[in-house]
């Protein structure tokens, strides 16, 4: 992300802070390591100081090239700067991909599947016997179902491989599309965005009469159980 911004607060027609929805994929179709990031964001931007909106017409917004050799100077830098070796071998030119996807809808509903459906759906896997599992996959350049099939030793470190780390995050968002952005309102202000307003808390009805009931407490489970926990140990202590 934060090679993209230094391309908005450059871009002579943006000059603004942008923001930015990312989602992490570290598989391709075949569920190889592959660890890559799709990043779905406006071409506009937002300057602050003078509180103007500008837009970019067009489907080109960056050059792609120049995109993947800042992103790539980046990435190597953090990487020395954390202290980790870099391997022996990587690529001397990075892939970037930079297109226009409308208003960004569809982008956003292909890419939030990801998030929920894990790294490969139960439905697709189409056979476990004599020790080896069976899985398919759609292949990116004929488009045409295929399978796989992997010892279940593979296949459970093919999987396990893809879980991130405790504190990784696979979906955040940047700029002024973070929810704790102090430039949503102004944003909201320009764009002239209508809020719906809060829908009412629906009633609970009374099982026996149908009388509309009201809460006058309420009590976590979790916590009161910890208490007589306490409680208890305390009692057996004295």
């Amino acid at each position: 992300m934060e090679t993209v911004s230094t391309f908005s607060r450059n871009d002579r027609k943006l000059r603004g802070t942008t923001g930015a929805v990312t989602v992490l994929h570290t598989h391709n179709r075949q569920l190889d390591y592959h660890p890559h990031v799709h990043l779905v964001m406006p071409s506009a931007a937002f300057d602050n100081k003078w509180r103007l909106w500008r837009n970019k017409d067009g489907g080109y917004l960056f050059d792609h090239k120049a995109l993947a050799r800042v992103f790539r100077a980046k990435m190597l830098a953090g990487i020395k700067q954390a202290g980790l070796k870099l391997p022996r071998q990587y690529p001397e030119k990075w892939v970037v991909d930079c297109k226009a996807v409308g208003s960004g809808q569809k982008a956003l509903v292909y890419l939030g599947r990801y998030l929920y459906r894990g790294v490969l759906p139960e439905k697709n896997i189409v056979a476990n016997r004599d020790g080896n599992v069976t899985f398919r996959y759609q292949n990116s350049e004929t488009r045409k179902m295929e399978t796989r099939t992997l010892s279940g030793v593979a296949f459970l470190r093919l999987i396990l491989q893809h879980i991130l780390p405790k504190g990784y995050r696979r979906a955040r968002n940047f700029g002024f599309l973070h929810p704790n952005s102090k430039l949503i309102p102004l944003v909201q202000l320009i764009k002239r965005v209508v809020l719906p307003p809060p829908q009412p808390r629906p009633v609970i009805r009374c099982k026996c009469c149908g009388g509309v009931m009201k809460i006058v407490r309420t009590r976590i489970k979790i916590f009161t159980h910890r208490l007589r926990t306490l409680a208890s140990n305390r009692e057996m202590a004295t």
